[in-house]
């Protein structure tokens, strides 16, 4: 199998290639500057592998929910080269990701509260369980102040995501035990590769003009009333 994934909804910019049982990967954290860095990362992941985009299987994009400029990036990005190469496309949510992070990190984990900060003094967040050694979602994405967490399990669920580090109450208020390091943990494009395997394996690949992002959050600004 042969995919290519990419990701900017977050700080992480990164870009994965998957050529049978060889995974390349490239990917930098920055606050700004993914659209200028992408594309090269793309093209040097290709050229590495000796790989044409028109030869890979699909197409992999982080879909959100996350920063509306990087995700609005990952599938504008992700539109125009499966339309140049007429490939299919994959979505796959960002909060899973990390949650394929955390259960990749730790083999004995079964259950994650994923929390990425979605700033404006808010969270995305959603459960996830492993089934088969995958993040299988555990309940639907969604987008509160961090008082609004809750674990629908009462134990046994580690936390993991950077809304954790931007709330440090966020974990016991939530009812999860965040392990070390998890609380920096952000999407990877090597991680979604991991859930779209089976994806494409099953035919569940998208037209190049239905990779849309997802926002989750519809309203990012409100009118002043003053």
């Amino acid at each position: 199998m042969k995919l290519l994934a990419l990701d900017t909804a977050t700080e992480n910019c990164s870009a994965a290639l998957l050529i049978g049982a060889q995974l390349l990967e490239r990917e930098f954290e920055s606050a700004r500057g993914h659209a200028e860095h992408l594309l090269p990362m793309i093209e040097a992941l290709l050229r590495e592998a000796g790989v044409r985009l028109g030869a890979l299987d699909a197409l992999v994009f982080g879909r959100g929910p996350g920063s509306f400029t990087g995700v609005r990036l990952a599938a504008s990005i992700t539109q125009g080269l499966a339309f140049a190469a007429d490939r299919p496309v994959v979505a796959v949510s960002d909060l899973a990701a990390v949650a394929q992070r955390a259960l990749t990190l730790d083999p004995d984990c079964a259950d994650v509260l994923v929390c990425n900060d979605a700033r404006m003094g808010e969270v995305y967040w959603a459960p996830y369980t492993r089934r088969a050694g995958l993040a299988a979602p555990g309940g639907a994405e969604q987008v509160s102040p961090p008082a609004a967490v809750r674990s629908a399990q009462a134990v046994g669920v580690a936390g993991a995501g950077r809304g954790f580090a931007a709330y440090p109450d966020l974990a016991a208020q939530a009812g999860v035990v965040v392990p070390a390091g998890w609380e920096r943990l952000l999407p990877r494009a090597s991680d979604l590769l991991r859930l779209a395997v089976p994806e494409v394996e099953a035919g569940r690949m998208l037209s190049a003009q239905d990779a849309l992002p997802i926002y989750v959050r519809d309203v990012v600004a409100k009118p002043s009333l003053t």
